[in-house]
């Protein structure tokens, strides 16, 4: 799980511990994600099953897609597809995918890179690992978030943020024990990348073993911790926690994750993306690829992406395998 590295992980800045008043935030639940195949067929996780939609808010979901080795002509992707009123956050930690969309959009992601869809009002779009990948096979590893928009902002014009992973916010923590790129949002003044319409922070944890990181968080943001890779335990009291579970945590100032002394030996250490959002505490309809506040705007989503209205496949797409007809 390459991701963005660092030779010396001492020379980066270092995230303050919380002062001395905040409260730990309480684990109110661990969850286990189940697995399935999305799109074309590609295995996931989803990662917050099971967890309620008022404790998730502003998030949707998220699906951890592998880790898997594919064989030459395995990768897959999706077809094209609509959305409209929410964005979707694609984080790929290895391998490479490719990503096009009706409005213009579009490039290929690879280790550590982050695409960042903001759907609006409608638009079509396709993911897909390149033609190489395809033929080659090889490791495929990332995520993908859907982040909730508030109702002022479901119509806005279609976005496409194209975010390297050089560009994430590097830092460690006191005592150098852990890697964390901050990929949006701000952690005690360290800045990721990543525009969003909705107050949120994302990152990615590497907690080498035995380290632990106690992080200050917003009050008013909620939070939630998603294991990847490895073992370890989450809050104050320590509940052990795996791969492929997630911790939501209550109210409080900071929140704690720690890597168990002994991990896989595959494993460098222990990898969690830490996300938290400010609630957005709205109405939400949700069917398929639409996300909005009524059931009457989800069937007119429907209606107008059966009219045509989304958007249409752009002329330049190649399918792979030969040109498009």
């Amino acid at each position: 799980m390459p991701a963005v590295t660092v030779p010396d992980i001492t020379v980066l800045p270092r995230v303050a511990a919380p002062d001395a008043t905040a409260t730990d935030r309480p684990v109110r639940s661990i969850t286990t994600a189940p697995t399935g195949f999305e799109g074309e067929g590609f295995p996931v996780r989803r990662a917050f099953a099971g967890i309620e939609l008022r404790d998730l808010d502003p998030f949707l979901m998220m699906d951890q897609m592998g880790e898997v080795e594919y064989a030459p002509g395995e990768p897959k992707g999706t077809s094209w597809h609509p959305h409209r009123g929410f964005e979707t956050v694609t984080y790929i930690m290895d391998g490479e995918f490719e990503h096009q969309d009706s409005h213009g959009g579009g490039g290929s992601i690879t280790n550590g890179d982050t695409q960042w869809m903001t759907a609006g009002g409608g638009l079509l779009h396709i993911e897909r690992p390149p033609e190489a990948l395809v033929a080659s096979g090889g490791l495929f590893h990332g995520l993908q978030l859907w982040v909730n928009l508030p109702k002022a902002d479901k119509w806005l014009e279609p976005k496409y943020q194209d975010l390297r992973g050089s560009s994430a916010a590097l830092v460690t923590t006191p005592d150098g024990g852990a890697l964390i790129r901050v990929i949006a949002g701000d952690l005690a003044g360290h800045t990721g990348p990543g525009s969003t319409y909705t107050p949120m922070a994302m990152m990615h944890a590497t907690l080498s073993p035995g380290a632990q990181v106690r992080l200050p968080w917003r009050r008013d943001f909620n939070a939630l911790v998603y294991v990847l890779s490895g073992d370890g335990t989450v809050g104050a009291d320590r509940r052990p926690i795996r791969t492929g579970q997630a911790a939501l945590f209550g109210p409080g100032d900071a929140l704690s994750v720690a890597a168990a002394d002994a991990q896989e030996s595959r494993l460098d250490g222990m990898d969690v993306v830490i996300l938290g959002g400010a609630p957005i505490r709205e109405p939400i309809a949700w069917a398929g690829p639409f996300v909005m506040n009524t059931k009457a705007e989800v069937m007119a989503a429907f209606e107008d992406y059966q009219k045509g209205k989304l958007g249409v496949v752009p002329a330049t797409y190649i399918p792979h395998g030969g040109a498009r007809g």
